[in-house]
């Protein structure tokens, strides 16, 4: 499976965001995915995952203070094939251009798979923080 990092500039709320992030179980995102509108501007930086012509998974990445806060979301229907670890290869990538130190990710206390989420994170490098939020330092190309 190919697949493709397409940033997206502006991003719009999609079909296909719809489907992959408006569509997940309640708590997995932020409440505000369920309330967009096709068409609607989105902030921060958004990139699409493409294979075989078809939206496989979005990454997201929002800089705070010096740290980029990372959002990242597969299709469910392919899940288990690399996809998300392919997406977070990637936002870490975009965050080193932007000599950032770290990333985080924030997994709420309501989301459904919690557990798996953070251990899935956490198997990545992540460390949990007692406020659900998981960081890893960004590492440094040649150091």
């Amino acid at each position: 499976m190919a697949l493709q990092w397409i940033e997206e500039t502006p991003a719009y709320w999609d079909v296909d965001k719809a489907r992959i992030i408006g569509a997940a179980p309640v708590g997995v995102f932020d409440v505000r995915y369920q309330r967009c509108e096709v068409g609607e501007l989105l902030p921060a930086t958004w990139w699409r995952v493409v294979s075989d012509g078809k939206t496989v998974g979005y990454g997201w990445l929002d800089l705070v203070w010096g740290d980029a806060e990372i959002l990242l979301a597969t299709d469910p229907e392919i899940r288990g094939q690399g996809i998300g670890s392919f997406i977070l290869q990637q936002l870490e990538a975009e965050a080193q251009k932007r000599g950032l130190n770290y990333l985080y990710n924030i997994v709420r206390p309501s989301h459904p798979n919690r557990d798996q989420t953070a251990a899935w994170l956490v198997g990545r490098g992540f460390e949990e923080s007692e406020d659900g939020s998981l960081f890893r330092a960004i590492s440094r190309k040649g150091g």
